[in-house]
């Protein structure tokens, strides 16, 4: 089902009406948030659509899955870490992460970072 999710935020505070902020990956990570903007409860059969906030200081789940991301920098700057690479990105930026590549994301500024991440719909 078509939706427009209006974008009710300011300047590096990112919130879209009716997306609730969803628990990131558990204890260890409360400096990181995530957003479903498309997903299930829209009904994309195909993809979804996340956006992720990282406090100063704190950093993504070192991990690899077998989707790959597609991901776009919104603001902050962050150190990117792709199998053995580290690579520091900033707003605008853009990074692929294919399927079964080791990355984190490390906030390397004094206010947060933030970007969009897509995934493939399972």
């Amino acid at each position: 089902m078509a939706c427009i999710h209006r974008f009710i935020g300011s300047n590096n505070d990112y919130r879209w009406e009716d997306v609730e902020t969803v628990d990131y990956a558990g204890k260890g990570f409360e400096g990181v948030i995530k957003r479903v903007l498309i997903g299930p409860e829209e009904d994309a059969p195909y993809f979804i659509l996340r956006y992720f906030r990282v406090e100063p200081g704190q950093h993504t789940n070192l991990e690899r899955h077998a989707h790959d991301h597609g991901v776009v920098i919104l603001h902050g700057k962050a150190r990117v870490q792709l199998n053995a690479e580290f690579h520091e990105v900033g707003p605008m930026d853009v990074v692929y992460i294919a399927g079964d590549d080791l990355h984190q994301f490390t906030n390397l500024g004094e206010e947060a970072m933030g970007f969009l991440c897509v995934i493939q719909r399972k």
